[in-house]
């Protein structure tokens, strides 16, 4: 049966591959990017490939929360039923450290522009049957400084992206106490997978992208994970596929999960 389902940061790596094997399968898949051209670029060489006419492009630039924000509105307007939200959009090196709000823009691609676009077109996935959530997180995590949240200290790239993906795997816990009827997943799709962030980041990979997309694809579709929410999925162990795994002990204790999401709430003034 075809589902809608949206990908976030899907115009290469394997957030590109994955939509290319969901469009393949006849699912309708909503690719985004920050780039219009580049978007419409991806859609059409999907539609062209495939021969599947159902997909479609979403512009907005993470690092910009304003931007996150109006992306959602039009989401929750154009899209009234979405099966499966994959939260794949993700950012390790970059130019410019801080966004226009002084924020790291690790931070805020990898953790606070998911959590705001996830909660504003909630309503939109409980329309689904079968809904699920599955969020991008990484073996690299780490405890979440508030200072480093809120923009008011600066850390390494190293620990900012671990904390960014701590925090995306904290809020995914309890997203699946929250919403009970959505089955949400963290993953970890494969470190140093061959995409241009890890070489860009590392100049070199491990593993081929294709391990990454196969796991994206099973966990969004597949029923074998239907009773899963609010675990954390780590691909880096075993082969040719991981399995479920402790995610870092933060990421279980509930009070620094409220304290990281009552952070969050003050600093997105919500």
């Amino acid at each position: 049966m075809s589902k809608t389902i949206i990908i976030t940061g899907s115009t290469d790596g394997i957030g590109k591959l994955t939509a290319f094997s969901l469009a393949e399968k006849g699912h309708t898949v909503y690719v985004h990017g920050r780039n219009a051209v580049k978007v419409d670029a991806v859609v059409s060489e999907i539609k062209t490939t495939t021969n599947n006419q159902n997909i479609y492009g979403l512009v907005a630039d993470f690092s910009d929360l304003e931007a996150v924000s109006k992306l959602a509105v039009q989401i929750k307007k154009d899209i009234p039923k979405i099966d499966i939200l994959i939260n794949n959009a993700g950012i390790f090196k970059t130019k410019d450290v801080q966004n226009k709000n002084g924020l790291d823009i690790r931070m805020v691609v990898n953790y606070l522009a998911p959590y705001v676009m996830t909660n504003a077109i909630l309503e939109n996935i409980k329309q689904s049957e079968v809904p699920r959530i599955i969020n991008l997180s990484s073996a690299a995590q780490a405890p979440v400084s508030e200072a480093v949240l809120i923009g008011k200290e600066q850390d390494s790239e190293n620990s900012t992206y671990a904390q960014s993906k701590l925090a995306l795997t904290m809020w995914s816990f309890n997203l699946a106490k929250q919403e009970p009827k959505i089955t949400v997943i963290a993953v970890n799709p494969g470190s140093l997978l061959n995409t241009k962030m890890a070489n860009e980041a590392y100049g070199q990979h491990w593993s081929p992208a294709g391990k990454g997309v196969d796991i994206l694809l099973d966990l969004a579709l597949s029923d074998d994970y239907k009773n899963d929410s609010g675990k954390y999925f780590d691909n880096d162990k075993g082969d040719p596929k991981g399995y479920f795994a402790p995610a870092h002990p933060d990421a279980y204790d509930v009070s620094k999960i409220t304290n990281l999401l009552d952070v969050t709430s003050k600093l997105l003034g919500c």
